[in-house]
């Protein structure tokens, strides 16, 4: 008879889970465009220079974003070069970010969950508290790894990871700041500083005052000692800001006061901005948002209480914070995910019984309905049947051979196995609901990394593209006029080939512009001739088309 799954988990489940979801699809494909492939240039460019304060895409400064994740990459690329393709090796820097949140939401979690239980008088009320520590602590961290918006951003090489890391860090050290003040105070700056040196402003500024706010309205933290943790607190977070704009005003001096005025003044689109992150994070936070609210309301009359009210006013103040940049990027939305993920956890056990059947068996049902989908296609793309599902690949793929991988197909294999004993031999539990949603995730995306990556790379990457272009241009072209080019297509371009365009100068011999598929309307003026007409595999958006002035 096989044994069932106790619940809640444990340690090793949970570290099992954690790499079932972050490991698959972190490493074996190129750069994709957004996050991933301007990341990973940054840190190459990094290594090429050897100018690790600075980011740059192609050549030119790119402050925009702080230098600390693409350390962390940089660090990850350097010392398994020679295993590991760069950016692969360099996209383990996520992997790492990810295993930290979920490691310091569990502990935040479950510290604040032992500091809500009255004293136990005897050995049950002890055991009670020990498993409702547990299971809080787990079902943040499930909810975390089940978020949808992480589905793909997790294995991507995006600042934002590094942000979430520290988030979760600076919770965990607040639900400390009683009993340690000066110690948590110093590790919660730490955090905020690295929140800052990852993305920017948003981040440190909310966790700056939501530790400032729980000391004044928590009665738990509202003591004389308070200053312990406030003071160290603050002085750590603006020393990380201030070092790091001490060091861009010498290393750039005309780039610090543009790079701080952006941050404080914000987009100007702050409505259409927040409007945008409610909706995002309707879908991006699920199911960690609803179980939230409901945590939020049961929890009413011990709002004043840390473990209620931190993570609240995280959520709460990191929404307007997101929104100010006036930006509407679903990857800004990463912000909400850890306070929701640790309020969401006390909602979990609150739940009443037909919610959490609903959410068990909605999990179930729509990750099997859609794995089982993944299995067919790749059915398709190596045997051919059935037709119109082979057909509908090899059209969206032109030219994609696929082949049969024995370690990829067992890896999935592996993966259903394990979500099927997770589906069908788990005992009841509050927590169990979260832990197959969680599960389900992983399957997901499990599945398509392994079984659909060569199919998904073969269209997303440029290296094709710009191994092409490098093939028209002689090894010392000089400088390269661009047109239409975004941030990703020219980080693409360096990345893999080396090309970086400059605006249209009358010296340039070479023009290089992306236009549209069909009409080539975006033809340079004068004498040119055409050296190259390329683009991804099925790409109906972007071609991309190098002349030569004659």
């Amino acid at each position: 008879m096989i044994p069932r799954l106790a619940l809640p988990p444990s340690h090793a489940v949970l570290v099992l889970l954690a790499l079932a979801f972050i490991a698959p699809g972190l490493a074996g494909h190129d750069p994709w465009k957004a996050y991933d492939v301007v990341a990973i240039e940054i840190a190459h460019q990094m290594r090429a220079t050897g100018d690790w304060l600075l980011p740059r895409v192609a050549g030119e400064p790119w402050p925009e974003d702080p230098p600390f994740y693409h350390w962390l990459a940089l660090a990850f690329g350097g010392a398994l070069g020679w295993a590991l393709p760069f950016h692969n090796a360099a996209r383990l820097a996520s992997g790492l970010c990810m295993l930290a949140a979920f490691w310091f939401l569990y502990l935040a979690a479950r510290h604040g969950a032992h500091g809500a239980e009255a004293p136990p008088q005897d050995a049950l009320g002890a055991s009670k508290a020990r498993y409702s520590a547990r299971a809080v602590g787990a079902s943040a961290t499930l909810l975390l790894a089940g978020s949808t918006g992480l589905i793909v951003h997790a294995h991507e090489a995006a600042p934002h990871l590094a942000e979430l890391a520290a988030a979760c860090a600076a919770l965990l050290f607040l639900s400390r700041a009683a009993r340690r003040p000066l110690a948590a105070g110093l590790a919660f700056g730490a955090a905020a500083g690295i929140a800052f040196l990852s993305t920017g402003l948003a981040a440190p500024a909310v966790l700056l005052a939501v530790a400032l706010a729980a000391h004044l309205a928590c009665d738990e933290l509202r003591t004389r000692r308070a200053w312990r943790f406030l003071v160290p607190a603050f002085a750590l977070a603006l020393l990380a800001a201030a070092g790091w704009t001490l060091a861009l005003m010498l290393r750039a001096p005309e780039l610090a006061p543009a790079w701080w005025g952006a941050a404080l003044e914000g987009g100007g689109r702050f409505g259409a901005a927040l409007r945008y992150y409610l909706a995002t994070a309707s879908w991006y936070a699920w199911p960690a948002w609803p179980l939230a609210l409901w945590a939020a309301w049961s929890l009413r009359a011990q709002w004043r209480s840390p473990r209620v009210f931190v993570p609240l006013a995280t959520a709460l103040l990191a929404l307007p914070a997101i929104a100010w940049s006036g930006q509407t990027q679903d990857i800004h939305a990463t912000l909400l995910l850890a306070p929701l993920a640790l309020l969401g956890a006390h909602g979990v056990g609150a739940l009443r019984r037909g919610a959490a059947n609903a959410l068990d068996w909605f999990g179930v049902m729509t990750f099997g309905f859609f794995a089982a989908l993944v299995w067919l296609g790749y059915v398709a793309m190596m045997t051919g049947l059935p037709p119109r599902i082979a057909h509908n690949f090899a059209k969206s793929a032109p030219g994609f051979l696929p082949q049969f991988e024995w370690p990829a197909f067992l890896g999935a294999a592996a993966l259903t196995l394990a979500w099927l004993y997770c589906a069908f031999f788990t005992a009841p539990s509050p927590t169990r609901g979260v832990l197959r949603w969680a599960a389900g995730v992983a399957l997901l995306w499990g599945t398509v990394a392994t079984l659909w990556m060569p199919w998904i790379d073969y269209q997303k990457s440029y290296q094709g593209v710009a191994l092409q272009l490098k093939s028209r241009l002689p090894a010392a072209p000089g400088c390269i006029s661009g047109s239409g080019f975004g941030l990703p297509q020219r980080a693409a371009l360096s990345y893999h080939a080396g090309i970086r365009t400059v605006a249209p100068r009358d010296e340039c011999r070479y023009f290089l512009v992306q236009g549209q598929a069909r009409h080539e309307l975006d033809a340079p003026r004068g004498r040119w001739r055409k050296l190259a007409d390329v683009g991804r595999p099925g790409d109906k958006s972007e071609r991309y088309r190098l002349y030569q002035r004659l």
